[in-house]
């Protein structure tokens, strides 16, 4: 997502950019501190999580907003509706908060995220992150493990999901290609696979569209069926 400075911090400087030179244009950035506030507003065809709807097949809208300090330090609050199996919209709400640093063009970063479903404390269950990412040839790649621990909304079991992410920009276009595999094993899925193949754009500073095909070898459910999902994102 695009970063945006604290407004306190930048209006002062909202005109002045405009005429900056280099070096105030490097006041400007030091000025601006350590803190970045970020935001984004997006609707997708379906609510797919891990390759699984978590929406009944339905319209999802999502809105994030997120906190980050120049040490790697972030948190953040993320919404969506959701189905729990009612056939009614509900609400997610994802709190989360992790540490994030550049290793020699290697990113690490390590994380606790907590689900939280208002008005059915039955299903909020917390977990943990990590993962590691580089850009070969372009590319940027991702390696990344989630494990949720034994809780109640688990049925007291824990839950391990493994994935690797790519994003392939193409050339000089707006255009990138993604791609992920994960395989999820515990309260969610035994031996679950999932995949993605897609096609982003650009549309404009600060909007993304994207098409992608999503499917699941999960059993005994037709909310792992292929798909193809629909996005447009506005960040902010």
């Amino acid at each position: 997502m695009k970063l945006l400075k604290i407004a306190a911090l930048a209006a002062p400087f909202a005109l002045i950019s405009a005429i900056a030179t280099p070096a105030m244009a490097q006041d400007e950035e030091e000025v601006a501190g350590p803190w970045e506030v970020d935001g984004e507003i997006a609707v997708f065809s379906d609510y797919r999580f891990r390759g699984v709807s978590l929406s009944g097949k339905n319209p999802q809208l999502t809105a994030e907003l997120a906190v980050s300090h120049e040490s790697g330090f972030y948190a953040g609050v993320w919404g969506s509706n959701v189905d729990l199996g009612s056939g009614n919209d509900e609400l997610e709400v994802d709190l989360y908060g992790g540490w994030t640093t550049d290793l020699g063009g290697v990113t690490l970063d390590v994380g606790a995220l907590y689900y939280w479903y208002p008005g059915n404390d039955g299903f909020d269950y917390a977990e943990v992150y990590s993962s590691i990412g580089t850009t070969v040839a372009g590319a940027d790649l991702t390696l990344g493990v989630a494990y949720a621990p034994s809780q109640g909304a688990l049925g007291n079991t824990d839950n391990i999901y493994v994935y690797a992410a790519t994003e392939i920009p193409l050339g000089d276009t707006p255009f990138s290609l993604s791609g992920s595999i994960g395989l999820e094993d515990g309260a969610f899925g035994n031996s679950k696979v999932d995949w993605l193949v897609g096609l982003n754009m650009e549309v404009t500073s600060g909007v993304t569209a994207s098409v992608s095909y999503v499917d699941t070898a999960r059993a005994g459910s037709n909310l792992g069926d292929p798909t193809a999902l629909v996005s447009l994102a506005f960040s902010f």
